[in-house]
């Protein structure tokens, strides 16, 4: 049974419901239940950290996938969703730090690695609960309980197993790197991590003197941003094919050699500086130089140390041309030294800084100083000394730690070692086989980074890891690499379960070379090792699920955020070619960074964003999800957070859809309500309508549907997003609202069951194509929509207790029809356009115009929207709409103006002259143009994106009353021209929506029984009268006079233009008298005699008659209980239906809203029904009475009609033959004035707009006026012809 669907909609509240309902479903179990057997879709979830709460890049990635995957469910796949956990690392460690106070190695020795560890598993799952209560709220199903830890001891066992795998194809090794080093997580860092936190910072720049052996008075002149790194200098390089001067400071006398193209950079004027002499780099090699610091002194007789080395590497783009090098804290300084032989691979390094970052016993003057504090006090030494020739400093972008965020520091470490560089041909071609979105990350940033790939540092001196499984002996000649828990129980004759180091680092393994015992190294797995090694690990491969793995791998699709080219997308590729040689994933979707409002990273010390938590208790989550993934964050662009932005998503989006929904259920109860049809919808049986609108939103619907298969198999949520938005605007603005009134059933019952069945079958569709992006609100929808559902029978395979249960439908092919979308998309445009004129010259909708004129070029266009006619002129509320290709007729000619960015990238300094020319071309070249679709202008041949074509309208010819507007092909005249009668109708059009801003007022619902009164005077209530049925039409109400009845819901007096109104809507229906005594005697209210016959004269249209039965009266103002119904008019059109004679009955005696029921004979046997034939009643009496209480009336053997009239032909200029009826009064008693005549002969003939004359003559001769026209009776029976 469907439910009522109230007015408002707390969107929050109602997801929470839905939650409850998912529950008691155990819908996320139920639907990975339902699919088993069916396709595998792999799906890989990238581990985030539990230690902080998620945040809108988590929101956003995990809607992606969450997206993603729900469609892949819904489109026959099997698709299990893992939540992963990243246990291990420096986010957990650094934490720990902070809390216990840990500054080094040695806090950490003092406490123990057991006790470290614990503490840090502590705190692991610490937002463990937060998390996934917020995934859960988000609308995201995952496996939570089926999760996977890289600290879990089989996930460890799987990172071991990798690990032996590439260590047995000799892809480890251990060496020494200089690497970025976190000294406040006592860690190095990969490239791909220090590449993920850069800041703009103001570093020292100091310019130091060293003086040349050979002559003591020249120096040269080296400079650096680091001068931490100077104690600690042995070398000086120069670039050996640049140019170098010997100068003297005329400030000081002094001789300095720098490269001469950097001479400004410590001279700000020539006059500062005289050249002694210039040479090549080259002539530099091998010189010695005394060194600032004499800490390594003795390396200068071993090694060769202090003396001046030459490589391409030095540029002229800052410094001066000198690099001081400082091996173990520089790539290019280490690997120039190696080349120079200063040091060697072998020997001990020649770095005096602990893991801290502080300096040892070795740096004399800044012992136990760290680095970055002991810059200053290096400087102020180098001032005592002599040695600091200028100090400033530099604004430059600096690596952070991502963790701590300290300034990295770059020190040489040993390191275990995976060999990448080999592969980076491999890895190239493996990131060919994978499918990018969008494919730019893919092949720039990402290719990029693969060509410069360096072998990979992959061990961390740290505790909470998981450990390497090195075991080696005391001289470093035996190693055993371990593989797995069962093995290192073999050979070191253990029972160990857990891996971490508290556990193993004990245990030893009897050396086979007679070396004694091996121990395991210390270093423990970076944690990108770890999630790199996730596709194996969490399936704990080999060891288990060997088959399913096997079968599932490369994963179908995973999903992070551009952050991850460097990090998670890196590691896995890296593993995954060096294992198996192939890609680790087919499909992957890379979104971009969510900053804060201010275009500034989110910052929880800034306070700068919504809590996530706000957003969703405020808006939803549906409106958040699709605010992301409607973004340009799917597109890897970068979104500025707005909440203005998700809640717009609720206003734009979910409430005009919401509203849709609302208003289908108000009127399939409507007509179950009122004519007992019920909906019951077979899409397999279901009839499929042949009204036009009908047609163009189910294909619509279709195209649709095609659309967003075709753009999710490719991944494309961009292109996806975009479309799903503009369908729900394309539903409620135009197919909607066009259609009101047949949803409604104004065009009878067959019609609004047509239009209802289609709207449905158009909103279930939508509801489930919509099901993966908004979850919550299409289940909401759908739990009330599936309840019109027709059931089917013994049906025990199919579960539709929730949306996600169903699969996507597929695209109906036979409902698409290309045409019907195109010429409605024409018909859009041509209203659109219409409406800007509106706008622009401050013209409601409410008040008519006379004419539109459509100008397109194309003949098929201009049928197109031709066809539409009736839709734009009811939409623009004009009287006529001319179509035509001739632009010329009104004045309309085209010109060009140049596309400026695309012609000046091409054109470049000509594209001034060009432009000028583009301006003087002519209407005849343009349109020849935009027939071959190029023109050459001053010798450069333009194409179509070079120019913009535009209309121009000469409305300032004398007598123009038409305002222009165009869009692409379609140019739209409006007629602005005022006129009366369209301004009393804009005035009647007023009142009805003063009428229904009232009743929304009283929060009255469409199927509410009310009367509305009205009072007024002079001109308004004259145009009341006059649109009586225009108004009735809308507010399918009663309108009666003042004074209203007692039971008042709500009254209110209000200024319409000039005018005073009073408007009171009453809870009842007009009441009907009581019924009266029972009497022999039968009864009616017939007090008229009918209209005399004269000259047997009859209408040339069919009729019938109609009476009111005794126990009811004529309402809205009418008096009469007698009045005919002509059955067709003109003759041969617009023929009634049974259903639609009701109507007319109740129209005419103003009997709307009241329920009557319609005899043909005097007893009261023989109801009209919607079968009757119509045809056979014609010349005869039909008898009205109340829905009960019937009474006997008084039989009629009139055979002529009951109401004066006269006929008429058509015989205006164009217009098709046609012959019809005029009735002078109706119901009898009711006399038409001369205006109400005129508008009956423009509704009959469909001439709203043009000047109508009524003639009783073929000519102007007997044309008939206000003036000449005493008594509209007096045409009664005579011949009339409209000129």
């Amino acid at each position: 049974m469907t439910q009522p669907v109230p007015e408002n909609i707390n969107f929050p509240a109602e997801e929470e419901k839905i939650l409850k309902l998912w529950k008691e479903l155990d819908a996320f179990k139920t639907c990975v239940a339902q699919s088993k057997g069916k396709p595998r879709y792999s799906f890989y979830d990238g581990p985030p950290f539990a230690t902080g709460l998620p945040h809108y890049g988590h929101i956003l990635a995990g809607t992606i996938k969450d997206t993603v995957t729900r469609w892949a469910h819904q489109n026959g796949f099997h698709v299990e969703r893992r939540f992963g956990w990243d246990c291990h690392g420096l986010p957990v460690e650094f934490e720990i730090d902070k809390t216990l106070g840990v500054k080094g190695p040695e806090d950490v020795a003092k406490m123990g690695i057991r006790k470290y560890n614990e503490e840090c598993r502590k705190i692991v799952s610490r937002y463990s609960t937060e998390w996934e209560d917020i995934v859960t709220r988000m609308g995201r199903w995952i496996d939570f309980k089926n999760d996977y830890k890289t600290m879990y001891p089989w996930f460890m066992e799987s990172v071991w197993w990798v690990f032996k795998e590439l260590y047995t194809n000799g892809l480890v090794y251990k060496g020494y790197k200089v690497m970025p080093y976190s000294t406040a997580c006592n860690t190095p860092l990969s490239n791909f991590e220090s590449g993920q936190n850069y800041k703009d910072v103001v570093d020292p720049a100091v310019y130091v003197s060293l003086p040349l052996d050979e002559d003591p008075d020249t120096s040269m002149i080296a400079w650096t941003t680091t001068p931490w790194t100077l104690p600690s200098n042995l070398s000086l390089c120069v670039n050996p094919d640049m140019d170098y001067v010997k100068v003297k400071d005329n400030n000081t006398n002094k001789q300095y050699i720098m490269m001469e193209a950097r001479l400004s950079a410590l001279f700000k004027d020539p006059d500062e500086y005289k050249i002694l002499s210039k040479f090549k780099g080259k002539t530099l090699e091998g010189k010695t130089y005394e060194p600032i610091f004499t800490y390594f002194k003795e390396m200068k007789k071993t090694n060769g140390a202090f003396r001046i080395l030459t490589d391409n590497y030095v540029t002229a783009d800052s410094g001066t041309g000198v690099v001081h090098q400082a091996p173990y804290f520089g790539e290019d300084d280490q690997r120039v030294c190696l080349k120079y032989g200063i040091i060697t691979k072998a020997m001990k390094i020649v770095c005096p800084v602990d893991a801290s970052g502080r300096f040892t016993e070795e740096v004399t003057h800044f012992k136990g100083l760290h680095v970055k504090e002991a810059d200053k006090h290096i400087i102020k030494h180098l001032k005592e000394i002599g040695r600091m020739v200028h100090a400033s400093t530099i604004n430059h972008n600096y690596p952070f730690c991502w963790r701590s965020e300290t300034p990295l520091i770059y020190k040489a470490v040993p390191s275990w070692f995976i060999r990448v560089e080999q592969a980076v041909d491999k890895l190239l071609d493996n990131n060919d086989k994978s499918y990018w979105v969008p494919d730019f990350v893919k092949e720039k940033r990402f290719a990029n980074w693969l060509r410069n790939a360096r072998d990979w540092a992959v061990s961390r001196n740290r505790y909470w890891g998981t450990p390497i499984p090195l075991w080696v002996s005391d001289d470093g000649e035996e190693l055993v690499c371990v593989g797995s828990i069962e093995e290192l129980n073999k050979l070191t004759g253990a029972d160990i379960k857990d891996l971490h180091r508290e556990n193993i680092d004990h245990l030893t393994i009897p050396s086979k070379m007679g070396k004694g015992v091996l121990r395991r190294v210390p270093e423990v797995f970076d944690c990108w090792f770890e999630s790199g090694s996730m596709p194996y690990a969490q399936a704990h491969y080999p060891f288990e699920h060997k088959k399913e793995f096997e079968d599932s791998f490369p994963a179908d699709f995973i999903a992070e955020g551009i952050d991850q080219t460097r990090g998670w997308f890196y590691t896995l590729l890296v593993l995954s070619t060096l294992l198996f040689g192939k890609p680790p994933f087919k499909n992957l979707i890379v979104n971009g960074l969510i900053l804060a409002k201010d275009g500034n990273k989110m910052s929880k010390s800034k306070k700068n964003f919504p809590p996530v938590t706000d957003i969703v208790s405020q808006f939803g989550a549906d409106a958040l999800r699709l605010y992301l993934i409607n973004s340009p964050a799917v597109r890897a662009d970068s979104l500025r957070f707005k909440e203005e932005g998700v809640r717009d998503v609720l206003k734009e989006v979910f409430l005009p859809w919401y509203n849709a929904y609302r208003f289908l259920m108000q009127n399939v109860d409507k007509l179950n309500r009122e004519e007992g049809i019920k909906i019951c919808y077979n899409e397999n049986t279901a009839q499929i309508s042949t009204n036009y609108m009908d047609r163009w939103i189910l294909s619509f619907t279709q195209s649709l549907v095609k659309f967003v298969k075709v753009e999710m198999a490719a991944y494309r949520l961009y292109t996806v997003t975009p479309r799903l938005v503009k369908f729900v605007e394309q539903l409620t603005n135009w197919y909607v609202r066009m259609n009101r009134k047949r949803l409604k059933g104004d065009g009878g019952v067959e019609d609004c069951q047509n239009a209802l069945e289609t709207f449905y079958s158009v909103l279930m569709t939508m509801t489930k194509v919509m099901a993966p992006f908004t979850p919550f609100l299409t289940e909401h929808m759908y739990q009330n929509l599936r309840t019109l559902l027709e059931a089917v029978p013994n049906d025990k395979k199919s579960d539709n207790r929730s949306v996600h249960f169903l699969m996507i439908p597929q695209a109906r092919e036979s409902l698409i029809d290309e045409k019907i979308e195109g010429a409605v998309a024409k018909m859009q445009t041509v209203i659109e356009l219409g409406r800007v004129v509106r706008d622009r010259k401050t013209l409601p909708v409410k008040y008519p115009l006379k004419e539109i004129v459509a100008i397109h070029q194309d003949p098929k266009a201009v049928e197109d929207i031709k066809s539409l006619e009736s839709y734009i002129i009811e939409e623009l509320n004009v009287r006529t709409l001319t179509t035509t290709t001739d632009k010329e007729k009104y004045g309309v000619s085209l010109r060009a103006e140049p596309d400026h960015k695309t012609l000046g990238l091409k054109l470049k300094g000509e594209f001034k002259a060009v432009m000028g020319e583009i301006k003087k071309l002519t209407d005849k070249q343009l349109v020849e143009f935009k027939k071959t679709g190029e023109i050459t202008v001053l010798g450069h041949k333009l194409v179509e994106e070079d120019l913009r074509l535009m209309y121009d309208v000469n409305t300032a010819e004398e007598g123009s009353q038409y305002e222009a507007h165009s869009e692409g092909e379609i140019l739209v005249l409006l007629d602005v021209a005022p006129d009366q009668a369209m301004i009393d109708e804009g005035i009647a059009r007023e009142v009805i929506n003063r009428i229904q801003k009232l009743r929304k007022k009283a929060k009255l619902q469409p199927s509410d029984d009310i009367t509305v009164y009205y009072k007024t005077s002079g001109k308004l209530s004259q145009i009341i009268t006059e649109y009586r049925d225009f108004i009735y039409s809308t507010i399918k109400q009663p309108l009666q006079v003042y004074p209203p009845a007692s039971n008042v819901i709500i009254q209110e007096s209000m200024k319409l233009k000039e005018y005073n109104l009073d408007i009171t809507i009453t809870g009842d229906v007009v009441p009907l008298p009581s019924p009266a005594a029972p009497s022999n005697t039968p009864s009616t209210s017939v007090n008229l005699s009918p209209a005399p016959v004269v000259n047997n004269i009859k209408p040339v249209a069919p009729f019938v008659n109609v009476v009111l039965d005794g126990n009811l009266k004529a309402h809205e103002g009418l008096s009469g209980s007698q009045a005919t119904i002509l059955l067709e008019n003109p003759v041969g059109q617009n023929k009634l239906s049974a259903e639609n004679l009701l109507h007319q009955v109740q129209g005419v005696f103003g009997l709307r809203g009241i329920k009557v029921r319609v005899f043909s004979d005097f007893n009261l046997k023989q109801e009209l029904t919607k079968t009757s034939n119509l045809q056979s009643l014609t010349s005869k009496t039909l008898y009205v009475t109340p829905a009960r209480d019937c009474s006997s009336v008084a039989n009629s053997n009139l055979t002529s009609p009951v109401c004066h009239f006269a006929n008429v032909d058509i015989l205006v200029k164009g217009a098709v033959p046609a012959k019809g009826v005029l009735l002078l009064e109706n119901p009898r008693g009711d006399v038409l004035s001369f205006q109400q005549l005129k508008n009956q002969v423009s509704a009959i003939f469909n001439l709203d707009g043009k000047s109508v004359m009524l003639s009783r003559s073929k000519d102007k001769s007997g044309a008939l006026t206000q003036e000449n026209l005493k008594d509209v009776l007096s045409l009664h029976s005579l011949q009339l012809y409209v000129l």
